[in-house]
């Protein structure tokens, strides 16, 4: 889940980001509106997280454009405004949930959960591609009853990997999908993202699941008697 969180205070952005990477989400994290609202005219997000205070363009501004846009994804609106005039103005300008600051990174992680299952992208907190299963409330994947641990990252990669299976992707669509706004990976990144994950998958006997196109990107794809699942 691709998430947009707009937060002007760098001490306040920093931890927030830091909590829901660390959950397995992919965060663009920006400081301002004005560059905000930018992303929001290139990208789909999942989830859009705005601090209701913000320099140029409020986060009450946003969500209201947004809106009208006729976008869907959920949004949690973070602020100090407390009230329940406050409250009410944000939920009226089209935020799904509210979020007073300071917020507990607990509760925000709950509620992110709770907004990710609003989303149009959301298709259960699992996925399965033949009997190769990703859980993503806890980053494993399993198959034949063994359950591995998985990286966040690896965790997302197998995740874009199996909403396009059979799919041949190109290192440049993985890179967008996958790195953060303003976060260039470096040359090899990929390629050794690939070999963390298919080391992985080799635990439960599905490295090979994972084909390398020469000349072209990977492809997730299962062996061709699981054809029928």
């Amino acid at each position: 889940m691709r998430i947009l969180l707009v937060e002007d205070d760098p001490e306040q952005l920093e931890p927030l980001e830091g909590v829901l990477s660390e959950a397995g989400y992919i965060v663009d994290g920006v400081e301002d509106g004005e560059t905000a609202q930018w992303l929001l005219s290139k990208k789909d997000y999942d989830l859009l997280i705005l601090d209701w205070m913000l320099p140029t363009i409020s986060g009450l501004s946003l969500c209201r454009q947004y809106r009208l846009l006729g976008k869907t994804a959920p949004v949690l609106m973070l602020t100090a405004k407390d009230t329940t005039l406050d409250k009410v103005t944000g939920l009226d300008a089209g935020a799904d949930d509210y979020l007073v600051k300071p917020a507990d990174l607990i509760e925000l992680l709950a509620r992110v959960r709770a907004l990710g299952r609003r989303s149009p992208q959301w298709v259960g907190d699992s996925l399965s591609v033949a009997d190769l299963q990703l859980h993503l409330s806890n980053l494993t994947v399993e198959r034949n009853q063994v359950c591995v641990e998985l990286s966040p990252r690896e965790a997302q990669l197998l995740e874009y990997l199996m909403r396009h299976r059979n799919q041949v992707l190109t290192r440049e669509q993985i890179e967008e999908a996958l790195w953060e706004w303003g976060r260039e990976p470096e040359s090899n990144a990929l390629t050794v993202l690939v070999r963390k994950l298919r080391h992985r998958l080799q635990l439960v006997d599905a490295a090979d699941w994972i084909k390398t196109v020469y000349g072209m990107g990977y492809s997730l794809k299962a062996p061709d008697n699981f054809n029928t699942y």
